[in-house]
């Protein structure tokens, strides 16, 4: 299992890019694999297949009529570790002694 973090940014398509972000969390959302949707990217739990076929999705949607795309990727793998996603932060909020807020 793993966790991954990406953001995809057409370029050359002016300052608001949130139709393509909206087109991509499209694809992540019927991937019905977990997800979060943050101001600054999309993080995705699940097997290493299926969190790579989907954001391969994500990108061939946008380069259909987008000539240039940046990609950032940022995965932590960890060898049978279900539920990461709310985990890592409850792990934190632990160790805190109260409640963050979350993205």
């Amino acid at each position: 299992m793993l966790l991954c973090e990406f953001s995809m940014t057409p370029i050359g398509q002016g300052e608001s890019v949130s139709k393509y972000v909206a087109r991509c969390v499209d694809i992540v959302d019927k991937s019905g694999l977990e997800y979060k949707l943050t101001p600054m990217g999309t993080i995705i739990e699940g097997e290493w297949d299926d969190v790579f076929n989907t954001i391969k999705k994500c990108f061939e949607a946008l380069k259909e009529d987008c000539n240039r795309v940046s990609i950032t990727i940022k995965v932590d793998y960890r060898k049978g570790r279900v539920g990461a996603l709310e985990s890592k932060i409850k792990s934190v909020e632990e160790k805190l002694g109260r409640s963050v807020k979350k993205g």
